[in-house]
């Protein structure tokens, strides 16, 4: 068997760069990610938060299709309790008209952001974000064309009409949201950058897998490369993870203290903080293609978007480059 790469960016902003830094650095990532063999770059969202200067992943989508020929372009992803469906199949039946059959439709179930944020994007909306489920059934009828004959808009299309539609894939962290995508037939993405825990993986895959075979399981997780396993190693040892606990019972896991503090700022609650080591695969390539062939192997991982959390440019650009697939796929 065979599972393909990917590539994960948030468009970071390292120390004594710009917002504008960022996105040049993204742009160039997704054209070198093309050069080596990668099958899709996705580009995140997320709202007031000065480390990264990804907010509007349709937008800079639109860029990279632009500065790129062949490899897949996606959102992972698009914060959908935020925003109309119909909306949303509209700006991505427009990116697969102009880039006919690489455009990825990734769907996140989180906010994106903090409570602020939050508030910001739903000012004025009436929306509780309680209703993720029938916005995502509703925004796959888009895509497909296929609104239900008792849905109070019958008849309503998302134009213009690609020649190919755009592949959905719903991203989560626990089985639960996999039998959302199953029951959905639509492609799931696990995040294990967020949630480590191989049982939960586990559960997750075969949930998907049980119930959706034909569809897409990836997995999203962290990885670096360097020349040495030692340097490696080093590069990711001050990396850790937050799981903010919150009173309500929901969970917010961050990547910096930094986020933490800004959380604190905007909080509507009290809260628990969480810190663990962050799991990253690191090591020399062929180490990191031997841990991907091992989770690969265990739970019929389909591809791997790779994530890769250290804050230098150089350092990211050439991870990258170790990481790249020897063909355009691995075996």
């Amino acid at each position: 068997m065979k599972y393909k790469l990917g590539i994960l960016d948030q468009s970071p902003v390292f120390k004594g760069k710009t917002a504008a830094d960022a996105l040049q650095h993204t742009i160039q990532l997704a054209i070198k990610a093309e050069e080596w063999g990668y099958a899709r770059f996705w580009v995140s969202e997320h709202h007031h938060m000065e480390q990264v200067a990804g907010s509007s992943p349709e937008v800079l989508m639109s860029h990279l299709l632009a500065r790129t020929n062949s490899i897949q372009i996606g959102s992972g992803g698009v914060m959908l309790q935020h925003y109309s469906p119909y909306k949303v199949a509209e700006n991505f039946h427009v990116l697969a008209t102009l880039a006919p059959g690489r455009v990825d439709l990734g769907i996140g179930k989180a906010p994106g952001g903090f409570p602020l944020s939050t508030r910001a994007l739903q000012n004025g909306k009436r929306n509780d974000g309680k209703d993720f489920n029938e916005r995502l059934s509703f925004l796959k009828s888009l895509i497909d064309d296929s609104v239900a004959h008792d849905h109070p808009l019958l008849g309503i299309q998302a134009l213009p009409k690609p020649d190919k539609k755009p592949e959905i894939y719903l991203l989560g962290g626990s089985a639960n949201s996999a039998k959302i995508a199953a029951d959905l037939k639509v492609n799931f993405v696990f995040a294990k950058f967020l949630n480590s825990d191989e049982k939960l993986l586990e559960e997750a895959a075969h949930t998907f897998k049980r119930n959706f075979n034909e569809g897409q399981f990836i997995v999203a997780l962290a990885a670096l490369s360097a020349p040495t396993q030692k340097e490696a190693e080093k590069l990711v040892e001050d990396h850790k993870l937050f799981t903010l606990h919150l009173h309500d019972g929901r969970t917010l896991t961050v990547q910096s203290k930094e986020q933490v503090h800004a959380f604190e700022k905007q909080a509507e609650g009290p809260f628990e903080i969480e810190e663990r080591v962050a799991d990253i695969i690191a090591g020399t390539r062929e180490y990191v293609s031997e841990e991907l062939t091992r989770l690969h192997n265990a739970y019929q991982i389909d591809e791997f978007i790779l994530h890769t959390p250290i804050r230098s440019e150089a350092e990211r650009f050439r991870s990258f480059q170790l990481m790249r697939p020897l063909q355009k796929s691995y075996v």
